[in-house]
């Protein structure tokens, strides 16, 4: 399949291999974090990491969407769909999230809510359309990625007076998060040479919102497919940087990604939404504008104009290190719940549900078993 077998050509993985291995400096280590949740999971199901040199570290960031939620918004999501009687839209990844007291979107329903799995925010606005006498909210999350989505849905919305759909807002931002773990002051702070760009992102923000790691952090960035051979080459092309001590944003994935992204989507997100102040990330704490809201213009569909909703921050599991798995200071197997207690038919934390979540990833292919 064309831009699919070609990127994972057993041969051209194993000649970067040892272009890697030629390339690192033995007399240091090089500490690479992979941002988005799609790259997490390519890298555990190739076994990028059994290819590499022993001083080549690659570090789970906060990358998925579901595990960077914090408790509190899934509370106010359950308290949605059972105290306001709304039927309750979101995707299937959101339902299996424990929130307080490990109660789930799922549980909610068990217990008599009206929660549906959609696979669109088009599947929400037609559910909406075909109960006219029900309030339908849909519960919008995710990065850059599925955010025009959701800001086309709300045009449609207003343009067909769709007057009992709202949504509910989580998008965050990725470039506020890398800053927010850059600027990490934490104890035990994430040592980071490099950072591994996201896919999906950039092709609607494009490259350029990245520059400010080079020219403020001396970071360098390589934007790089999900493909093998695409992560491969990204970590090699994140080496050489290093080892030159030069600090750019370089595109690899350059068959999608350009430097100023969608146009187009951008702006479809700009006449809907706006950024929030600041947002609570589970893991790294309140980040200023690193997540969107609705603006006045489309206040009419916002789901938080519209209802009170209760909100309160809430601990994580005393015992669960989700937390810390995001901001790349622990890795799964540091977790004494993981694989035990926690696993994707039991999740204790967020980063065990989700189809991006590292945990999920190590425990599906198999890493925690080194």
């Amino acid at each position: 399949m064309k831009y699919v077998d070609e990127f994972r050509d057993a041969t051209l993985g194993r000649g970067l291999a040892r272009a890697i291995a030629a390339e690192v400096s033995s007399h240091r280590d090089y500490h690479l974090m992979e941002f988005c949740g799609g790259h997490t999971h390519a890298i555990a199901r190739h076994g990028i990491p059994d290819l590499l040199p022993a001083n080549v570290h690659l570090i789970h960031g906060p990358g998925c969407p579901v595990c960077v939620l914090p408790i509190g918004r899934i509370d106010s999501a359950i308290a949605l769909a059972l105290d306001h009687g709304v039927i309750l839209c979101t995707y299937g990844d959101v339902l299996r999230v424990p929130a307080s007291e490990r109660r789930s979107l799922l549980q909610a329903r068990a217990a008599g809510a009206d929660v549906r799995m959609v696979y669109s925010s088009l599947d929400a606005l037609r559910i909406a359309r075909e109960n006219p006498d029900r309030e339908v909210v849909f519960f919008a999350i995710g990065f850059e990625t599925t955010t025009p989505p959701t800001a086309a849905v709300l045009r449609q919305a207003k343009a067909t007076e769709v007057k009992n759909f709202t949504a509910f807002c989580n998008h965050v931002l990725t470039p506020a998060a890398i800053r927010g773990i850059l600027d990490s002051t934490a104890p035990e702070g994430t040592r980071l040479d490099g950072i591994i760009g996201p896919s999906h992102v950039s092709t609607v923000i494009g490259s350029r919102p990245y520059e400010f790691v080079a020219e403020e952090y001396h970071r360098p960035v390589v934007i790089a497919g999900f493909e093998p051979l695409d992560v491969m080459q990204s970590i090699l092309m994140l080496i050489r940087q290093i080892n030159a001590g030069q600090a750019e944003v370089e595109n690899e994935f350059t068959r999608a990604v350009r430097r100023d992204g969608n146009p187009k989507a951008q702006s479809l997100i700009a006449e809907i939404l706006e950024p929030r102040p600041a947002f609570e990330w589970r893991g790294l704490g309140s980040i200023p504008r690193s997540a969107l809201r609705i603006n006045a213009a489309y206040g009419d569909f916002d789901t938080e104009r519209r209802f009170s909703i209760p909100y309160r921050a809430v601990a994580d599991h005393k015992g669960c290190e989700c937390g810390a798995i995001l901001r790349g200071t622990k890795e799964p197997r540091d977790c004494r719940l993981f694989g035990t207690a926690c696993t994707p038919e039991n999740p204790v934390g967020s980063c065990m549900v989700s189809s991006e979540g590292a945990c999920a990833a190590h425990y599906t292919y198999g890493r925690h078993r080194d």
